[in-house]
């Protein structure tokens, strides 16, 4: 273990208590092994950030853990058994439990592991010092790496050799801007960096969605804006998108990774295949790119017949890129008033229906859709005030040649 390091204990995280974690840790301990909380539930607790999952390592093979939970009625699930991982369901609580291992060949993108009983060395073949610590189910700490003093001095320092780290899977680059946004203070390790540079290259070979995984959580951390600048200094960026250096209007934007992409990519429209983008993100990327963004100069009744075409969600992103781009400050009322428009004005529904103009005497057929949306049109420049009364006495006026 590293040093002569003082280590705190957890014994009174409650996370640490919540049965259904005891549970897993015991039925392993019961069966003769030997399982501890591992890498990032513990840096989160000792840096008092809220903790999002619990990873479990263990000593027990994978198919015998899968044996001993499962006899006492708990879920397992194979979801990455090759390397040693399965994921157990206690009193609906997941935890992913998985083997010491250490890997016997990498490629850069993958590896084939060796289980171990050896804590230090699972330790020794993980990415950083602050995710290589472990606590048992006592809130006792291991630590086999000094990953407590780096995680308190906010550093984020590759296990061992940095080059060796990332020649095992090349995302780890991107892993180590992305823990610096999140997690770092100062200046990057430059040891790190400077091997990050050299293997940048091998980010090409990455898949895109394991590309997309570790840029939108990156885009979302507190350091994410001189973190993409310190990325597009160091020829890393250009190896994942071609982008702007927009940084101001990326800065005044909320941690929304879909909006700053928006602005970060200088092809915006590309990046649904580029980094296989969901539907609903690439038609995001879509209205943000097609349409124009509000601003409080338009009039109350202009901003509400743009909001009704476009939607409160395109209404939101295109709001909050124009007030990104614009001179004002980030607490300017009239900005704030436009953001908050679809929470005061329901965007209402158009009270005419095909039926409806079908029943007034309108002939069914192609022009029917034109008729009505001229009507729908109609509607919304009288700011959406007439009823359906008005509208349909509108169609006989104008179906009597008025």
């Amino acid at each position: 273990m590293a040093g002569m390091r003082k280590l705190p204990s957890l014994s009174r995280a409650r996370w640490l208590r919540t049965p259904s974690l005891q549970r897993v840790l015991h039925l392993i301990a019961e069966a003769g092994g030997e399982a501890r909380v591992a890498g990032g539930a513990v840096r989160n607790a000792l840096l008092k950030v809220p903790i999002t999952e619990i990873d479990v390592a263990t000593t027990l093979s994978p198919e015998r853990v899968t044996e001993v939970c499962a006899a006492s009625g708990l879920h397992v699930h194979p979801t990455g058994i090759d390397h040693g991982t399965v994921t157990v369901v206690s009193d609906h609580h997941t935890y992913e439990v998985t083997t010491l291992r250490h890997d016997v060949e990498t490629d850069g993108r993958r590896a084939k592991v060796k289980f171990t009983d050896d804590w230090q060395a699972d330790a020794m073949r993980r990415d950083f010092t602050m995710n290589a610590m472990y606590c048992d189910a006592r809130g006792k700490i291991y630590d086999f790496t000094d990953g407590y003093r780096d995680a308190l001095r906010r550093r984020i320092i590759f296990v061992g050799s940095p080059s060796q780290r990332i020649e095992e899977d090349y995302l780890r680059v991107l892993r180590f801007f992305r823990f610096h946004a999140r997690f770092g203070k100062g200046a990057p390790d430059k040891s790190g960096l400077d091997a990050c540079i050299r293997h940048r290259k091998g980010l090409d070979g990455l898949s895109a969605e394991r590309v997309r995984q570790e840029m939108f959580k990156l885009m979302a951390a507190p350091g994410a804006v001189p973190t993409l600048k310190l990325m597009a200094r160091s020829g890393i960026l250009s190896h994942l998108l071609p982008y702007t250096e927009n940084w101001r209007t990326i800065g005044r934007l909320p941690p929304d990774p879909l909006l700053r992409l928006a602005v970060l990519s200088a092809e915006p429209l590309t990046m649904r295949e580029r980094w296989r983008l969901s539907n609903a993100e690439g038609k995001r990327i879509e209205a943000i790119t097609s349409l124009m963004a509000p601003s409080p100069a338009l009039r109350p009744s202009e901003q509400r017949a743009v909001l009704y075409h476009i939607g409160p969600e395109a209404w939101r992103d295109l709001v909050r890129i124009g007030w990104a781009r614009s001179k004002a400050a980030l607490d300017d009322r009239s900005w704030k008033r436009l953001l908050r428009l679809p929470d005061r004005w329901p965007i209402p529904v158009m009270p005419v229906s095909g039926r409806d103009l079908i029943a007034a005497g309108v002939t069914a057929g192609p022009d029917l859709g034109l008729q009505l949306r001229q009507l729908e049109d109609w509607w919304v420049a009288s700011d959406f005030k007439s009823g359906k009364t008005e509208l349909l006495k509108r169609v006989a006026w104008e179906k009597d040649g008025g």
